[in-house]
């Protein structure tokens, strides 16, 4: 492994010109210098094409055709992605400015890891930041939801080869992507207790119902290769946490 390895980070987006500057600066201006950017656009009709070939200089390739989706777009970005290490961050978003130096260093540090993410921002829609920390229970990743900012995450080339993204999932591919490498190797994760990547609320997963989201979690489960009654389990915790969290919401 080099001193320095080249990483990669891919950025999807489609009709995205509200805040993609933001995301293409916080990109070109990371302590880290190693880097190739890579956009991959779905064929754009409002102002991102523009803004991708005003930054043309801070942009190593760039695509703009139709695709079938977010997932779809990844994967086109990774088989692209020659680096030791890719990122994903999409267009709502955007890194701290050290986040890759940092991510790099836990890199060099882990060697027999695969995948290196940390702490994030949720950014609300009136601006503030609030700070979502990773919650490292097995069991919670495993039978309620996604514990992993999959923002942060910067995953070895050599991982993407193994999977990629599953295109027949709307929303909930990247957890099935996590989890699948969480059950094949659950010391392959190495973890930054700082938040190095700003997530605005409100994205696919946010707006998906219970019941697409009951279907999209059993789905992901199945093909990440959880066991039937594993999974048929954390359907049913699903099921009966539903009005708890209803009412959660309510006294809050």
């Amino acid at each position: 492994m080099m001193d320095a390895p080249l990483v990669s980070i891919i950025t999807v987006v489609f009709n995205g010109e509200k805040h993609l500057q933001q995301t293409i600066d916080s990109v070109h201006n990371q302590t880290y210098k190693n880097i190739e950017y890579i956009i991959i656009d779905g064929g754009s009709t409002d102002g991102t094409l523009p803004i991708i070939k005003k930054n043309s200089q801070k942009i190593s390739r760039w695509i703009s055709e139709p695709d079938k989706g977010l997932y779809d777009a990844m994967n086109k970005g990774i088989k692209l992605a020659k680096g030791e290490l890719i990122g994903t961050i999409n267009s709502d978003d955007w890194y701290e400015p050290n986040a890759v130096e940092l991510s790099v260093k836990s890199y060099r540090d882990n060697p027999h890891v695969s995948i290196v993410h940390s702490n994030r921002y949720d950014v609300l829609p009136n601006g503030t930041k609030r700070i979502y920390k990773f919650n490292p229970s097995s069991f919670k990743f495993k039978y309620f939801s996604m514990t992993y900012a999959h923002p942060s995450m910067f995953i070895t080339r050599e991982e993407y080869s193994k999977h990629h993204y599953n295109t027949t999932l709307k929303s909930l591919s990247d957890y099935q992507f996590t989890l699948e490498a969480f059950l094949q190797n659950q010391n392959g994760f190495v973890h930054i207790a700082k938040p190095l990547v700003n997530f605005r609320l409100g994205g696919v997963s946010g707006q998906i119902g219970f019941y697409d989201e009951l279907k999209e979690a059993y789905l992901a489960r199945s093909f990440a290769g959880m066991n039937p009654l594993e999974t048929i389990f954390a359907l049913f915790l699903k099921i009966i946490s539903k009005p708890l969290v209803w009412v959660k919401k309510m006294v809050s």
